[in-house]
């Protein structure tokens, strides 16, 4: 297990990284359609913000990250279009399916909060299947490990380096195994919680919690210029205290219901 066993592709030339994100993206979506009638919403509210929802985040996703790696693209901006090459960033994908949402909403008259809170446990299991496609490509890693005692896979990983295999650490592995326990922590929440966008909130909460520690073990974070600042850091952290501030607002303004 420290080296993919079945290589990059699937059958047929499919990537397995582009398989697992559609099968994230599928269980994610019936799961998400389900909670449709539980949160008393419109029949196919749901499913039709879900449809928007993907490309959108797909190209929001690109985009992010074109916008922190411009250099590579300034010169030839058809490669932009080139999404096979790699270059999607998850937090750009979440800013783009949120919006959609939101305009979904608008457009469906339907209370946006629980749109939200239908489609959060949905987007956690996604990430925890889809990281596995990081697996696959050998990428996603972290610090290399060069103490013996530490050469294991789940740990580390095996990647191959200069002609030679170096193990670093499984940082993918990290994050798809918090991902796993958040899509059930959120499962539970969601039916201990009547207050309208608190199971969105946790979720991301968790995963800025979680992304605040493991993005500083990664080797390929996005750089905010030439700071040494790490782009999904950055962004974590400014979210863990947005929603502890949400958080605090409500209980304040008497919402006492459990967050």
């Amino acid at each position: 297990m420290s080296i993919p066993p079945l290589g990059s592709e699937a059958f047929l030339g499919i990537p397995w990284y582009s398989l697992l994100i559609v099968a994230g993206m599928a269980i994610g979506a019936v799961l998400a359609v389900r909670e449709e009638r539980r949160l008393g919403l419109p029949r196919d509210s749901v499913l039709d913000t879900i449809l928007l929802a993907i490309p959108v985040a797909i190209v929001g996703a690109r985009l992010y990250y074109v916008a922190f790696e411009w250099e590579l693209y300034k010169d030839d901006l058809w490669r932009i279009l080139r999404v096979r090459e790699g270059g999607l960033a998850i937090y750009g994908g979440i800013i783009g399916g949120f919006l959609a949402a939101w305009a979904m909403s608008r457009v469906k008259r339907v209370p946006f909060p629980k749109i939200l809170d239908a489609c959060a446990p949905s987007l956690m299991l996604g990430q925890a299947i889809g990281r596995w496609g990081n697996y696959a490509n050998m990428e996603a890693y972290g610090l290399a490990v060069n103490d013996p005692r530490w050469q294991w896979f789940p740990f580390a990983v095996r990647i191959p380096i200069a002609g030679g295999w170096q193990w670093f650490m499984a940082t993918f592995f990290y994050e798809s195994i918090w991902c796993f326990a958040g899509f059930v922590a959120l499962r539970i929440l969601r039916t201990r919680t009547s207050c309208p966008g608190n199971v969105f909130l946790w979720y991301v909460l968790l995963y800025a919690v979680e992304r605040t520690f493991i993005e500083g073990l990664r080797l390929d974070s996005l750089m905010i210029g030439s700071t040494g600042i790490r782009v999904s850091q950055a962004i974590s952290l400014a979210a863990v205290v947005a929603v502890a501030g949400v958080f605090a607002v409500r209980r304040r303004a008497g919402k006492r219901h459990p967050v």
